[in-house]
């Protein structure tokens, strides 16, 4: 009786050990980098959906498992927003640009519902480090910098997406919805105005790849 008894306690020892060896390995953090393509708009009270810029994200990540089922990731992103602006009239016509790019951390809350699909959603901090504008027309083309303290350089907001996890590979579809005004408020002959009195809109689709 005592040999079997033995042998049952040894058993579920050996079974908690390799339980626990399991779940470490299931909830062992990782880090990789990531870029993609972003489709930015500044948006409005009346959002026009065809001024959409084309533009890049690259950045690093962290996914940092809580249980099996939730993580956390935050990251460091490089990014770019803005927006474009395609006119024709009887004057000219061209494309005008308005690319502005920021360092971006979000912070994101992983959802795994199944092994390898996951939803995502957090909030977002990001600090304006560069811009310019451009306008290519019939008649003229110019590029102008942009001096970042004529604008509100913090933008934050709310980031949410999906994502799908392989062994090395991810990939996602992810959105930025901003909360902060792009222009700063200014005062002209007694008058404050926000120029551009807009915020950051993106969607971007993103490429990982895992480091460990």
């Amino acid at each position: 009786m005592k040999k079997s008894k033995s042998i049952i306690l040894a058993s579920l020892f050996v079974s908690l050990i390799t339980f626990t060896t399991i779940e470490a390995q299931e909830k062992t953090a990782s880090f990789g980098f990531k870029g993609g393509l972003n489709f930015s708009n500044l948006y409005t009270d009346n959002v026009d959906d065809n001024n959409v810029l084309t533009g890049f994200n690259a950045g690093l990540y962290a996914k940092l498992p809580i249980t099996n089922a939730i993580a956390i990731q935050p990251e460091i992103n490089y990014t770019t927003k803005g927006a474009e602006l395609v006119y024709n009239n009887s004057f000219a016509n061209g494309t005008a640009k308005f690319n502005v790019n920021y360092i971006e951390v979000p912070v994101l809350l992983v959802m795994n519902l199944t092994d390898n699909f996951n939803v995502h959603v957090g909030p977002y901090a990001a600090y304006m480090v560069s811009g310019k504008t451009t306008n290519d027309s019939n008649l003229f083309s110019s590029e102008s910098e942009l001096d970042t303290n004529d604008f509100n350089k913090f933008d934050a907001g709310i980031s949410g997406g999906i994502g799908i996890d392989l062994d090395v590979a991810n990939f996602g579809v992810r959105y930025n919805y901003g909360l902060t005004k792009v222009g700063k408020e200014r005062n002209y002959s007694g008058t404050n105005y926000t120029y551009p009195d807009a915020k950051n809109s993106v969607l971007s689709v993103y490429v990982g790849l895992r480091l460990n």
